[in-house]
């Protein structure tokens, strides 16, 4: 069963080329982080302190995309992580029938802090125990 998380933290540094974002269990405590890159990280933390930009984003395309082909933005579910990679789906409903698609957990997620609200983040289980025993 998947578990439920919110953004908690976003870390960007000028100085790296990556950027960490951290979950949180919304219905818990635990917590993980996930290396990101500047771009996603930026969007993300945009979106998250409410910046407008005069022109879309790539996020917003997207999101604007599903839409006008009659799409939900739904959810996001980060499912696997294999040899340290984070693998999700960002969930679509269209026609009644839930599409899931492949995504990097940084570009779904900035997909779901982009729709209005923002879109569920859920993390499987086995995930987030795989992810916290390999935090320090």
């Amino acid at each position: 069963m998947p578990v439920e998380m919110q953004l908690s933290r976003i870390i960007i540094s000028e100085i790296h080329d990556q950027q960490i974002i951290y979950l949180r269990e919304v219905e818990g405590s635990r917590q993980f982080p996930i290396v990101i890159g500047i771009f996603e990280a930026t969007s993300i933390d945009r979106r998250v302190k409410g910046y407008q930009t005069p022109r879309p984003l790539t996020h917003d395309l997207l999101v604007s995309v599903i839409e006008h082909l009659d799409g939900e933005p739904d959810s996001v579910v980060i499912s696997e992580l294999r040899e340290g990679t984070y693998f999700a789906e960002l969930r679509v409903r269209r026609d009644g029938e839930l599409v899931e698609i492949d995504a990097r957990p940084s570009d779904a997620i900035a997909v779901a802090v982009t729709c209005d609200p923002p879109l569920p983040i859920y993390v499987s289980e086995d995930v987030l125990e795989e992810a916290l025993s390999d935090s320090p």
